[in-house]
């Protein structure tokens, strides 16, 4: 993070500041053109108000005209009423883009995550720099989400500055009639340089020290702070309230956990009166905040002073006084909201610029082009050619020197202890990292020159730690709100929940678990199993991959589901991957797994006779299990 933490240039906060524009823009067009215009408008409706009341004001302490009086009443209503109403539209319009922008900001995020390397996914730097950016803007809104509020606020800023130095030129440009005295100095170079003095240095400094106060709140330490205290109360202050307290009720009653987790959130003192936080608040932010208060204070002060003593020399009436104090005032406060913001935006960058540190981890893997063909038949051959791996900033290889061809259609059982490679070896095959030597070939050809997701497309996996979403049970085996019913059905028939699925009242409309629905169903682990493989044979990839997904069964549960789903696979190509040894018996063939090498290849009963063989190790270790088999 020291990259991120070194100074920011105006050259590269406005780099990163169009950049985040551009980026912002294209996930929700027309925010920043609505935040603009109304900026526009809300900048320039205030200056109405003023112009017309000096008008009124000046004609009620002159002449009294009735019909000069009922005009510029009549001017003022029609004018200050468009624009009140158009600034009511444009907020509205403004409103319903930020709305937008909001639901769309963590897609950013998200289509990132989508898009980047699996290899680049799992690092921990990874997560941990997606972990700081995210704590960073919700604790204090630093980052990439507060850049359409710094857009808004420097336009306006900005605007209002303009206007106000139209309205208030004639407090300069009209000369008092001839006087003597001090009062000459009004006129006079000597005047005007005190004005200008009296109103600039404040005005800049003032938003400086706000600035500098900021800053002193939003140092990397503080932030650093901040996130520890965000993720100490995250973990700990809500362990006993909410959907957290019901996952862990039992731990929580019978072990009292509410106990250290009070202790921690108590101990938890970042954002406390006496935190450092507030320590920085009271102190050195608190004394800058105060000063820059003050400041603005005294330039108020000097604008009345000044332009009372002008309408005092007769310069002009009471009207253009109200006119002038209402434009310079507005001056100074549009100039300090400016330069305070630009150094916030300074400030920001920092944050901002991590965030495009994540956006800009580039891809390694080689995006191929070739379609992969569909097959009606299913005649997919695989070939692993003298591959071997090694998982990024490890020195140890995970796989070494694997050869394997694949047999259409048959049934390969991949065995071996905990760490021997079997995980491995499906990330690679599915091409979720790539080979460091050798190569993986499809019908002949390096599986890196075809198109990813039309290769993913081939393959249908269930995982040791599968997720199902707390959707519709028909939704979550097809991945899609629209769905062939039928098919769902016959999948999870064939996965063995034809049952559960008959018994159900709303049948594939049921809703799984009760996180949005308190009508939702509570289901087993093993009924789960049963809607992740029927998920996976919905697919109907030509390849289907068991992962572990019944680790956490007893081995005669394991091994009725793994003899189901041999009678259903078909024709496919079916890939079984388990540490343990129960759904060896029907394969066709078995690879045994030991420090990343195939150490024995062959069927259940010629590999179960190699007395000296690591099967034969394993089979033994674990038949106390198979016994009732």
């Amino acid at each position: 993070m020291k990259n991120d933490a070194q100074t920011v240039t105006w050259r590269q906060t406005w780099q990163i500041f169009l950049r985040s524009v551009r980026l912002l823009e294209r996930y929700t067009p027309g925010v920043f053109l609505s935040m603009g215009i109304n900026s526009v408008v809300s900048a320039v409706t205030p200056y109405a108000a003023v112009i017309f009341s000096a008008r009124i004001i000046d004609e009620l302490a002159g002449a009294r005209r009735a019909d000069v009086l009922w005009r510029w009443v009549v001017i003022a209503v029609t004018v200050t009423g468009a624009l009140a109403l158009l600034q009511h539209l444009t907020t509205c319009w403004k409103k319903a883009r930020e709305q937008t922008h909001y639901y769309n900001y963590s897609s950013i995020y998200k289509d990132k995550l989508l898009r980047m390397d699996f290899a680049e996914l799992e690092k921990q730097e990874t997560a941990d720099l997606l972990a700081q950016i995210q704590q960073n803007e919700n604790w204090a809104g630093y980052g990439l989400i507060n850049v359409p509020y710094f857009f808004e606020t420097l336009v306006q800023a900005a605007v209002g500055m303009i206007g106000a130095v139209v309205l208030c030129a004639g407090l300069f440009l009209t000369p008092a009639p001839a006087v003597t005295g001090p009062l000459k100095l009004l006129d006079g170079p000597v005047g005007l340089l005190a004005l200008g003095s009296a109103i600039l240095a404040p005005t800049a400094l003032a938003p400086w020290l706000q600035g500098k106060s900021d800053e002193a709140s939003s140092t990397e330490a503080m932030s650093a702070a901040a996130t520890l205290g965000n993720r100490i109360y995250g973990a700990f202050g809500f362990l006993t309230y909410g959907a957290e307290s019901v996952a862990r009720a039992l731990d929580i009653r019978m072990y009292d956990q509410q106990t250290l987790a009070r202790h921690y959130v108590s101990e938890n003192r970042v954002f406390s009166a006496d935190g450092p936080i507030a320590r920085v608040k009271a102190g050195k932010g608190g004394l800058m905040m105060a000063a820059a208060a003050g400041l603005s204070a005294l330039t108020t002060g000097a604008v009345y002073l000044y332009v009372c003593l002008k309408a005092w020399a007769g310069a002009f009436g009471v009207g253009m006084a109200t006119q002038y104090i209402g434009a310079v005032t507005a001056l100074t406060g549009s100039a300090g909201v400016l330069l305070k913001e630009l150094m916030n935006l300074r400030s920001t960058t920092r944050y901002i610029r991590r965030t495009f540190r994540f956006l800009d981890i580039p891809n390694s893997m080689y995006e191929g082009s070739l379609t992969t063909e569909k097959r009606s038949d299913r005649q997919y051959d695989i070939e692993f050619r003298d591959v071997s791996f090694k998982y990024p900033g490890s020195d140890t290889w995970a796989l070494r020197h694997v050869d394997l061809r694949f047999k259409v259609g048959r049934r390969l059982a991949i065995v071996g202890e905990n760490g021997s490679g079997k995980t491995t070896f499906i990330k690679l095959l599915c091409r979720l990292y790539d080979p460091r030597e050798g190569q993986i070939l499809l019908n002949g050809i390096d599986i890196r020159k075809y198109n990813y997701r039309d290769y993913m497309d081939i393959f249908a996996v269930v995982f040791q730690d599968f997720q199902l979403m707390s959707q519709p049970l028909g939704a979550n085996v097809a991945g899609s709100a629209a769905y062939d019913r039928a098919r769902v059905t016959k999948a999870l028939t064939d996965a063995g929940f034809g049952d559960r699925l008959a018994a159900l009242p709303q049948g594939l409309d049921t809703q799984l678990y009760r996180d949005y629905d308190g009508e939702g169903v509570q289901i087993s682990g093993g009924e789960a199993q049963k809607i992740a493989i029927a998920r996976a044979l919905y697919k109907d990839a030509p390849f289907i991959v068991l992962d572990e997904p019944t680790a956490a069964l007893d081995p005669m549960a394991e091994a009725e589901i793994y003899a189901r789903f041999n009678e259903i696979s078909g024709d496919r190509t079916a890939i079984y991957i388990s540490h343990r040894l129960s759904s060896c018996r029907f394969c066709d063939e078995i690879l045994v797994f030991d420090q990343g090498r195939i150490v024995q290849q062959g069927q259940h009963e010629e590999l179960l006779a190699e007395a000296g063989g690591k099967y034969h190790e394993l089979w033994h270790a674990q038949a106390q299990y198979y016994t009732a088999q």
